[in-house]
């Protein structure tokens, strides 16, 4: 039996009609029909199925108007339009594994596809309460910092707050590639607004890493109009969900950027023109949020994890792009370029980072106290940062001493080898389990490592190789300052 919302050619496909183009305004194209217009978010094609559009309003006089998800060049008043009679659809099944697609589901990667595969309409509703999993689950990732101070939820959003050259990208290629070895699940890429030479790059990345066999990617390109880039996390997620209704397998479901979503949907707004709201955003801002994040959800059947790069304009954290995306988020990571110019990956910043899982009845005593221990000691650190930079450590009393000696080795040990840099590092990438983070945590609470050389506990995974390493994993900054002396 197919499935109730799985676009069926004979039975959901209208008889086909013709309008014509009566106005053309860059991306935004106006389409008159002799009798009943098409419904909202019919495609619409024209010259010759090139440029497709979608219907966003309905006017008086048969009337409809589109936004272009293509470039609009060549088209003109008078030109015939063709009404496809049914929403955008994107292919659906396994075969879309490893494989990289545009909005359409048409593959960018230069190989062959059957384009006679099932496709499903990129405009579902978000799974109903009733189907939802009430039980909060901890999402491992292996990454220390990650589990031990800001877990993830299973079915949950994980926001990603950080600039270039921090370390974003090799954070989510690490947890693309931990979900495929540990979790045996399908990771998902949705790239809302990237530049070409990004996308590029990853899915070379991804191949040279070997985590392309259980990956499917996305891109709405930045050279894109703004309906395609609008879409495009639409789309990532009908395959999304077919991964987790159907095949009832987990899913890691990466997008970057966010901001570049709701940028999009800003643009299509006032194209359309609406009267914009606060700071220039589109006044239905929070709707359309909603109906993207809604849909990644944790059902008895499996769930789809997000993690979501957000990208905050000037800083604001005020600003109501980044207040609506913070209102969805149960995890935010903040990257800081401070940690990452000290050799600190991955460089997640203890102190800002945050989750709403990080509670006692949730993770665990233990686990929230150790976390809650960790964090006081590295907010005494920083307050103590500035004493040490004037006066010296010497200075400093014997207990202010030992919270400084514990909290540079546990920043150390929050360094960790990744499995997706080991061509370039040359050191063997590690997977840590919650215990095992745990407990090196509380070794080094303890003062069990107070007399290690730091070195000893730099870029390494359980907190038991820290003897082994004691004397020949040096780090940058000391390797500096030796060779400066």
């Amino acid at each position: 039996m197919e499935p109730a919302n799985t676009v069926s050619e004979s039975k959901q496909r209208a008889p086909k009609q013709f309008g014509v183009v009566s106005a053309v305004r860059g991306s935004i194209v106006e389409i008159k029909f002799e009798h009943k217009p098409p419904a909202i978010h019919t495609i619409i094609y024209a010259i010759n199925r090139t440029i497709a559009l979608e219907v966003l309003t309905q006017l008086p006089g048969n009337k409809v108007r589109t936004i272009a998800l293509t470039p609009t060049q060549g088209l003109a008043r008078g030109m015939q339009a063709e009404d496809s009679g049914q929403p955008l659809t994107v292919p659906i099944g396994k075969q879309n594994i490893s494989r990289m697609f545009n909005v359409f589901g048409k593959p960018i990667d230069g190989k062959s596809f059957d384009h006679q595969c099932q496709r499903r309409s990129v405009h579902q509703a978000p799974p109903p309460l009733s189907k939802l999993s009430s039980q909060l689950q901890i999402f491992e990732t292996g990454i220390k910092i990650v589990d031990v101070l800001c877990p993830l939820e299973r079915g949950g959003k994980a926001g990603l707050f950080g600039g270039a050259g921090v370390g974003k990208t090799v954070l989510l290629t690490e947890m693309i590639h931990n979900m495929v070895s540990h979790q045996q699940g399908v990771s998902i890429f949705c790239g809302i607004g990237e530049r070409c030479r990004e996308g590029e790059e990853l899915y070379r990345e991804m191949k040279e890493a070997g985590v392309l066999d259980n990956m499917v990617m996305l891109f709405g390109q930045m050279n894109e109009p703004p309906g395609s880039r609008f879409r495009i996390g639409h789309s990532a997620l009908t395959m999304a969900e077919y991964f987790r209704d159907d095949e009832h397998k987990d899913v890691l479901l990466l997008i970057d950027n966010i901001f570049r979503f709701i940028q999009a949907g800003s643009e299509v707004s006032g194209l359309m023109g609406q009267m914009p709201s606060r700071m220039g955003y589109q006044p239905t801002l929070g709707t359309e949020l909603s109906g993207l994040e809604e849909r990644i959800a944790n059902t008895q059947n499996g769930a789809i994890t997000s993690i979501q790069a957000v990208y905050v304009p000037a800083d604001d954290f005020t600003d109501p792009a980044a207040t609506h995306t913070f209102s969805h988020l149960s995890a935010t990571l903040v990257l800081s370029r401070k940690r990452a110019s000290e050799g600190l990956y991955p460089s997640i910043d203890p102190l800002q980072s945050s989750s709403s899982l990080a509670t006692a009845n949730i993770v665990g005593e233990r686990h929230y106290k150790i976390a809650q221990e960790v964090r006081e000691i590295l907010a005494q650190y920083d307050e103590l940062k500035d004493i040490i930079a004037m006066l010296g450590l010497e200075q400093l009393a014997n207990k202010d001493r030992k919270i400084v000696i514990r909290a540079r080795r546990l920043e150390r040990f929050f360094t960790q080898p990744f499995f997706t840099t080991e061509q370039f590092t040359g050191m063997k990438g590690k997977f840590v389990s919650l215990e095992n983070a745990l407990s090196g945590c509380e070794q080094i609470l303890q003062g069990s490592f107070d007399e290690y050389p730091e070195s000893a506990l730099y870029m390494i995974g359980d907190i038991n190789e820290a003897s082994e390493s004691k004397t020949n994993n040096v780090e940058p900054e000391q390797q500096e300052n030796h060779h400066a002396s």
